[in-house]
């Protein structure tokens, strides 16, 4: 019995499992819909598939830095519940996930997904933990760095930073710049700036930010000369909040971020700065379900 790749298709809206996993069941039940069906449940393909519209929003954020190869990488997978966040094997799979992605440079998640895990596809190793764990599990987002880094991983995994320093490599090992690169990263995992500096304002998301300050005091009643000048003082004071090396120096309100990075170098009669940061938090922005337990036992008893 023949098939089309619009069975393959079907297949693939019925189960949810992947085109490929789709083709081949189908060819082994010889073009039979349902026969394809059970093969691919009973290789687990789509059980996995099912987990897969489980909401995912725990999990942990991982980093690995390669000094050596001036190279890391820092990587968030969810899961369902955070008592899999802790199962090591998790932990470990999430590790070689940021592995895969230094030594391979994918260019987004798809990519991710088709890279080489030992003798398998992240892919596939991936839909192997999900059988074997028993939830869901999404590899939600990566980036991949260059350079001198620095990475800090808060609360169990709840929060990771890398930052990217332009440094000279004489003094990226010394005890002082460790130390300033831990306080540089600790800073971004508490203060969560939006951008590195000023410059990396969007002039869109700067504008909209006037119109607001604008709108604000003239809407306490401030003549059209005074609100320009409040909102020139809000907008140092939104620099201050949302850009890193504006930001207040948690350790000492008094001076700057930037402030303190300088005072470093000093001490080390060197130039530094930071070249780029990111900063993840696991499961920030995805909508967790709220479980309404007396509609389930509604639903249940319908």
């Amino acid at each position: 019995m023949s098939f089309t790749a619009k069975d393959v298709s079907n297949l693939r809206e019925k189960t949810g499992c992947g085109m490929m996993a789709c083709k081949q069941a189908l060819t082994e039940a010889n073009g039979d819909f349902n026969k394809a069906i059970d093969i691919l449940r009973e290789k687990g393909l789509a059980a996995a598939a099912k987990k897969a519209e489980r909401i995912a929003a725990e999990g942990i954020v991982a980093a690995v830095v390669k000094p050596e190869q001036n190279v890391g990488a820092i990587i968030e997978v969810n899961s369902e519940t955070d008592f899999v966040a802790r199962n090591a094997d998790f932990v470990q799979f999430v590790n070689e996930c940021a592995n895969v992605v230094i030594n391979q440079n994918p260019v987004d998640i798809e990519s991710l997904l088709t890279c080489s895990l030992g003798e398998k596809t992240v892919d596939a190793v991936l839909k192997e933990k999900i059988l074997v764990i028993g939830e869901n599990i999404k590899i939600r987002r990566f980036k991949r760095f260059e350079g001198n880094l620095y990475s800090y991983i808060h609360g169990d995994g709840r929060i990771g930073v890398m930052v990217k320093f332009n440094a000279d490599k004489s003094i990226v090992n010394s005890e002082d710049f460790a130390c300033m690169a831990k306080d540089i990263a600790m800073q971004i995992a508490a203060a969560n700036p939006t951008y590195l500096n000023k410059d990396a304002v969007e002039p869109e998301v700067l504008e909209k930010e006037k119109q607001i300050l604008m709108t604000q005091a003239i809407n306490e009643g401030k003549p059209q000369n005074i609100a320009e000048k409040m909102v020139n003082g809000r907008i140092s004071k939104y620099y201050k909040e949302n850009c890193l090396v504006e930001q207040e120096f948690i350790k000492d309100p008094d001076i700057s971020v930037q402030n303190y990075i300088d005072s470093v170098a000093k001490k080390l009669d060197t130039q530094i700065s930071v070249a780029d940061f990111v900063r993840f938090e696991k499961g920030e922005g995805i909508e967790k379900r709220e479980d309404n337990f007396a509609q389930e036992v509604a639903n249940m008893i319908k």
